[in-house]
């Protein structure tokens, strides 16, 4: 695991190792099947210099693992999967494109529908209670605890 940034906010926290640019998009490709630099590359047009740091601070942090393989005839390698860290990403990320498909629609409409596999029924992201139900957004309070800078 990498090193913890030093600040008692989570948000600041998850943003040291999630906030660049590139982050949330490798996140994407790897949840759709990406799994090999060269699948990162090609699917996003990002610079190897780039996507290299990227995947480095995912590794480091936990989010995503190196897993080594070889071609045939080839040296070896290491494709990237994502560890549970980086598959409970996956309610941030599908919140983003809820988030943009409604606020920053598409012409066209959305690139990707969030369903139940096996049903097709819609998926929306939203906020569980710890019975499982569903809470509007508008009724969910911040409660600051003695960690808050201002508590202290």
């Amino acid at each position: 695991m990498g090193k913890i940034p030093n600040n008692s906010c989570a948000i600041a926290r998850s943003l040291e190792v999630l906030g660049g640019r590139w982050t949330f998009l490798i996140l994407r490709e790897a949840s759709t099947g990406s799994s090999r630099f060269s699948e990162f590359r090609s699917g996003l047009g990002v610079a190897p210099d780039v996507l290299t740091e990227r995947l480095n601070t995912l590794v480091e942090n936990g989010v995503m693992q190196k897993v080594p393989y070889r071609e045939p005839g080839e040296r070896a390698r290491f494709s990237y999967a994502l560890t549970d860290a980086g598959r409970e990403l996956l309610v941030v990320l599908l919140g983003l494109q809820q988030w943009g498909d409604k606020h920053l629609p598409w012409p066209d409409g959305p690139s990707f529908l969030r369903q139940v596999e096996g049903t097709g029924r819609p998926v929306h992201i939203g906020f569980i209670d710890d019975s499982g139900n569903e809470v509007d957004e508008r009724s969910v309070a911040l409660v600051p605890t003695v960690a808050h800078p201002r508590l202290k």
